[in-house]
């Protein structure tokens, strides 16, 4: 990953946040020429991320401080395996240490859930994506680890997708306005995004019922999101599109099924064996659990 001017200031401040003007208990105890050589530790399987960042964190305290990975950003490693190895002073690396940590333990707890998620649909045409329910002001970051998981990022932001919520449905229908349901309201919507959507980005609406669905693929998005259905309707709803996609012939018939809200893992493998294409899942980013890593003098 390349730890570009917002990542280092990122970085920075999560360092200024630990350490302020200095470790007091380092620079209390330990001669400042005293150096370390140290290993970083999988103390649980895991996939890793962070590995850049990390290496980042040392070199920012401490220019002179090697950091030497020893497995790649998304490789599968196992419960007692080292990731890098870290030599130089001790008053530098003692001092990042738990920055470094952090931050290799929360993005590998996303790649791991990540891969979980990514193994258990194995063998359909589902790909795993992420959302926009991340941390502020760390997307970048926790869309990485996503990737490196195995996983697909959904759009980045609003800017490069447009995506149509039943909020936006909702607002078409307000006063004063010449739109009075949803029915009419999606309608618009699609073919107001086809006028208006900047060229070649994708536009993907969000529906709640079968009705829905058939309105929908009669205006043909790229994208169209089931939200918070249940398994029977998800299947009802791949019958519905791919009957519609025989109707219309297979050439530049091209809309894509996603399933949205109440993912987890228990149930994700049956979703996609439904035969959708994308399903959407939040806790990728907001729910992952950090992964235990160590660093211990070697």
């Amino acid at each position: 990953m390349i730890i570009d001017t917002n990542l280092r200031k990122m970085i920075q401040q999560a360092l200024k946040e630990d350490i302020g003007a200095k470790d007091i208990t380092t620079t209390s105890v330990l001669l400042k020429s005293k150096k370390g050589k140290f290993i970083l530790t999988a103390m649980e399987d895991c996939v890793v991320c962070g590995l850049d960042i990390a290496e980042a964190v040392f070199e920012i305290v401490d220019a002179v401080v090697r950091f030497k990975p020893v497995v790649n950003d998304g490789m599968q490693v196992l419960d007692g395996k080292a990731i890098a190895y870290v030599e130089g002073p001790c008053w530098s690396i003692l001092p990042a240490e738990r920055t470094a940590l952090n931050f290799l333990s929360w993005l590998s707890g996303i790649s791991t859930l990540t891969s979980k998620y990514v193994e258990a649909v194995k063998d359909t045409r589902a790909k795993i994506f992420d959302t926009r329910k991340t941390t502020p002001g760390y997307r970048k970051l926790e869309k990485h680890a996503v990737r490196m998981g195995g996983g697909s990022n959904h759009r980045m932001g609003l800017y490069d997708q447009i995506l149509v919520k039943d909020n936006h449905l909702l607002s078409l229908t307000l006063e004063p306005a010449m739109i009075k349901n949803q029915k009419d309201a999606l309608i618009s919507a699609i073919k107001s995004a086809k006028t208006n959507a900047p060229k070649g980005k994708r536009i993907e609406v969000e529906i709640d019922s079968l009705d829905m669905l058939k309105i929908a693929l009669e205006h043909n998005p790229d994208i169209i999101m089931l939200d918070n259905m249940g398994v029977d309707k998800i299947r009802e709803a791949v019958k519905i599109r791919d009957a519609y996609r025989v109707k219309v012939g297979d050439v530049g018939f091209k809309v894509m099924l996603e399933v949205s809200g109440n993912v987890g893992l228990n149930s994700v493998r049956e979703i996609a064996e439904c035969g959708v294409d994308m399903i959407s899942v939040g806790a990728l980013t907001h729910s992952a659990p950090a992964v235990d890593i160590s660093l211990d003098v070697q």
